[in-house]
């Protein structure tokens, strides 16, 4: 255990360990004892939004087509013999992934077999393997997807929002792409955003459970392969503070009327890197809950008046270049609960935030933080997220701990310019 450094919260004595491996991948491992499942993640810092880059060794930039970071996950699951979760069936892992905005992660849980299913994990995701027959016909496949999620009325709601807040951010394009763009990938393209992206030094490893740091360390021996750390260049995008449009409407059959009111947060960004510090994280985790909760004013008030239902939330995400508050859900009236909204965040700039509302907030978050710690699932994905954002696995729990009431209330007078919001409206068909 020389070379692996221990982690430790500050609050709670929760401990994990990380190491730098000598191929570039960082490697964090949280053992749990007395729990009988584990869970790994491998993650590149690669999704949706890059779609342009700059070459690490020509230095030129690269356009390439909306969707490939989702179709480059669909594919490395195959290789020239079989697919990954034909492997996992025999050591009955549970496999998945997924793409995000910002990055691509590939995943199992499972209860025996920890070591077996880490290395197939390792294996077929270091050996990318296409041709024109396979990415042909997956190109069918995600292009069904793709019209499916047309035809979804709860996707096209939040699509529509990015859209309609973003002039030029990919954010404001659909993860998986379009039908035409992705009939413009090739293998070509696909191996040279894999071996671009899915570079050792721009990924990260974590696993947790019921396993020991020596046990990953000797598969990351056995089958890491060195990587030379040339990694493409995110291209910074220089996007307006107003929204694109201030509102944007569709029809589907739907019963109710869906809507997301969003609000286009202003990034401090440099070379396309997002800078969010773990405090910055924890006031946004705060003011969540204070402006969203279910033990609000607001809250109470829109369910007595029958303005919103269980679907009603408020979120936060960010990435590179983009941030995002988006409130919304079911509702026979959506204006009505955008003007209770924006007079709610009127108030909170014009009175500020009592202490008793701050700190019963503030509970409500560190203890869902705390939570999580007894599942494994969350403790892996906690860590990708806190190293994704160049943060310290625990720092933005030991933040909430800490944080005071005036970084709340800084948030509330920065995050929500009218200007920069939008509604995003999916209504029932017309009658007759």
């Amino acid at each position: 255990m020389s070379n692996w450094q221990t982690i430790t919260c500050k609050h709670t004595g929760e401990r994990c360990y990380y190491l730098l491996h000598r191929s570039g991948l960082p490697i964090y491992v949280w053992p749990k004892k007395g729990y009988a499942s584990s869970y790994a993640v491998f993650a590149t810092n690669y999704g949706a939004i890059d779609t342009a880059y700059r070459d690490a060794e020509t230095g030129k930039s690269v356009e390439v087509p909306a969707g490939i970071a989702h179709y480059l996950e669909h594919k490395l699951f195959e290789n020239e013999e079989c697919d990954a979760f034909e492997r996992y069936a025999k050591t009955g892992a549970n496999a998945n992934a997924y793409t995000s905005f910002d990055h691509t992660a590939y995943l199992f849980s499972c209860t025996q077999q920890v070591t077996e299913s880490l290395e197939i994990l390792l294996d077929f995701v270091q050996d990318p393997y296409f041709t024109e027959q396979t990415v042909e016909k997956e190109r069918g496949i995600i292009g069904q997807e793709i019209r499916m999620c047309e035809d979804s009325p709860s996707r096209t709601v939040f699509c529509n929002l990015l859209t309609a807040l973003y002039h030029r951010h990919p954010v404001r394009i659909d993860i998986a792409g379009t039908v035409e763009s992705i009939a413009e990938i090739t293998p070509e393209l696909l191996y040279g955003c894999y071996h671009g992206f899915y570079d050792l030094h721009n990924m990260v490893l974590s696993v947790a459970g019921n396993v020991t740091c020596e046990q990953v360390e000797e598969v990351a021996d056995r089958l890491l392969k060195p990587a030379h750390g040339k990694v493409p260049a995110r291209v910074p995008v220089d996007e307006p503070i107003a929204a694109a449009q201030s509102r944007i409407e569709v029809r589907m059959p739907v019963s109710e009327p869906l809507f997301y009111l969003g609000y286009k947060v202003p990034q401090d960004t440099a070379n396309g890197v997002r800078f969010e510090s773990a405090a910055d994280t924890a006031a946004a985790d705060v003011l969540q809950e204070l402006l969203g909760g279910k033990g609000n004013a607001l809250y109470a008030d829109l369910m007595r008046r029958g303005l919103i239902n269980a679907s009603f939330e408020l979120e936060y995400f960010d990435g590179p270049g983009y941030g995002v508050w988006i409130l919304g859900g079911e509702s026979a009236d959506p204006d009505a609960v955008c003007v209770a909204f924006r007079a709610e965040v009127a108030r909170l700039c014009r009175e500020g935030i009592t202490q008793d509302e701050f700190e019963a907030a503030r509970n409500a978050v560190y203890g869902r933080l705390v939570s999580q710690l007894d599942n494994v699932e969350a403790c892996g994905d906690m860590v990708i997220g806190a190293h994704l954002a160049q943060q310290s696995p625990f720092a933005v729990l030991d933040e909430v701990a800490a944080l005071d009431i005036q970084s709340v209330y800084r948030r509330v007078a920065h995050d929500f310019n009218e200007e920069a919001s939008a509604l995003s409206l999916v209504l029932p068909v017309a009658k007759g």
